[in-house]
């Protein structure tokens, strides 16, 4: 495994929402990050079929760009009764034909598919957040970290924090959506303290451990 020495380090995402997580959870660490968004770099196409090879994607080309190492998720809800589905198409569930998001109705459209294989009650309405970070260097060479966080899909949507899908998922062992936690509680974990609970933080985790010589 390479080491990432650096603490100069490019995130590769437009997404506001994921640049926000990943202030979060890189503060501690010193970290002198700044997003593809800033850099003005332009967004690549996700053509791969694993959150794996979307991820390595989007951080070589953030990295063959700036020359800087740089940090891509990609990650998505996997929902049992679905097949699978959204899984690495859960934000094409949310584009609109003008080219912008609308979570609110990726999440309706997700619980259409539910009823439609009659998926009505909790136990059958489980799946799992995923997220993987890549860390890619200039010269080509990757590290994934993958995470998971396990929970049942509720409705109606509940909470107005995070994004995304956030609101209509109950991580296994609590009460609350993510959409209903801060930012805090999503997360679960600092460097020293519990693991983490979300999908990224736990990738995270696993990333920082390996790399960065933290538990």
């Amino acid at each position: 495994m390479r080491i990432l020495t650096e603490r100069e380090i490019v995130v590769a995402s437009h997404n506001e929402g994921k640049l926000r997580e990943f202030a979060d959870l890189m503060a501690p660490f010193g970290f002198k990050a700044k997003s593809a968004k800033e850099y003005d770099l332009p967004e690549p196409d996700e053509t791969g079929t694993t959150f794996e090879e979307n991820a390595l994607i989007k951080a070589f080309a953030s990295a063959k760009a700036t020359g800087l190492p740089a940090l891509s998720d990609d990650s998505g809800l996997v929902v049992d009764a679905l097949g699978g589905q959204p899984g690495v198409y859960t934000a094409n569930w949310a584009e609109k034909p003008d080219g912008t998001r609308d979570f609110g109705m990726a999440m309706q459209r997700t619980e259409v598919a539910l009823h439609e294989v009659g998926a009505t009650e909790p136990e059958d309405r489980k799946g799992r957040f995923v997220a993987v970070i890549c860390v890619a260097w200039p010269d080509g060479h990757a590290e994934y970290f993958r995470g998971e966080a396990e929970g049942t899909l509720v409705w109606p949507p509940r909470g107005e924090k995070g994004f995304g899908y956030d609101p209509v998922f109950m991580p296994d062992g609590h009460d609350m959506t993510f959409g209903e936690m801060t930012a805090e509680q999503k997360h679960g974990w600092k460097p020293g303290q519990a693991d983490a609970l979300s999908h990224r933080a736990r990738a995270f985790q696993k990333f920082a451990r390996a790399m960065l010589g933290s538990a």
